[in-house]
């Protein structure tokens, strides 16, 4: 119990601000293109607490990983091409995740040239057991920053909705075939809580964080 209120306590700040600024950057990119709903919504900001959902939280205490938050509202029909447009508002926050994700590694190797003591850790959820070496633990929060921010981006690029890679897919599908796909929005969250139970995280999802952290890392 001890060590899980350890991770938790490590990994919130990284949390907060992988998903907050993943929210924060569909809406902006909504914003330039022409639709204001997210930010007369209140949604252009960096505060957490307009963006948190609490099943996505609760989901992120138990994968350590992955979760989501309140999805930004946005209105296709403010687009002058709603297709392209909404697609690129979708880019827009597995992008700023990779962004942070890459950001953070740059700091951790800053913190390993000033001291280089500091071990690196490439696997998740090993930085967990690093607790007990004594390490700084804003070191421990940028270790966690990579991670999560990478599996934020590529778990939201899987094409189920309501996830980005839906909307992403849709953008690059033909219309009719978009059109086809778009049907099985009213099960996606279903699809997605399966997709979590029976092992998907382990066994696709994983494997490709733990692959792009080593070549950030």
């Amino acid at each position: 119990m001890e060590q899980m209120v350890q991770d938790i306590a490590l990994m919130l700040v990284p949390m907060l601000f992988a998903v907050s600024f993943h929210e924060a950057a569909h809406g902006y990119v909504a914003d330039r293109l022409g639709d204001p709903t997210a930010r007369l919504a209140g949604r252009l900001t960096l505060n957490p607490i307009k963006h948190l959902d609490l099943v996505g939280t609760v989901v992120f205490v138990m994968t350590r990983m992955i979760g989501w938050a309140k999805p930004v509202p946005v209105n296709p029909f403010n687009f002058r091409d709603p297709k392209r447009d909404m697609m690129w508002v979708s880019v827009a926050g597995p992008g700023s995740n990779l962004v942070l994700a890459i950001i953070s590694a740059l700091l951790l190797r800053l913190l390993i040239w000033i001291e280089p003591s500091l071990p690196l850790q490439t696997e998740f959820p090993k930085f967990a057991s690093s607790s007990s070496f004594f390490l700084v633990p804003f070191f421990l929060m940028i270790q966690i920053s990579i991670i999560m921010n990478i599996a934020l981006a590529v778990f939201n690029c899987l094409p189920i909705p309501p996830l980005d890679g839906s909307k992403i897919l849709m953008g690059l599908l033909p219309l009719d075939k978009a059109q086809v796909f778009a049907r099985i929005e009213p099960y996606g969250f279903i699809i997605l809580l399966g997709f979590i139970f029976i092992g998907g995280v382990d066994f696709l999802i994983r494997p490709i964080i733990n692959l792009v952290i080593r070549l950030l890392l």
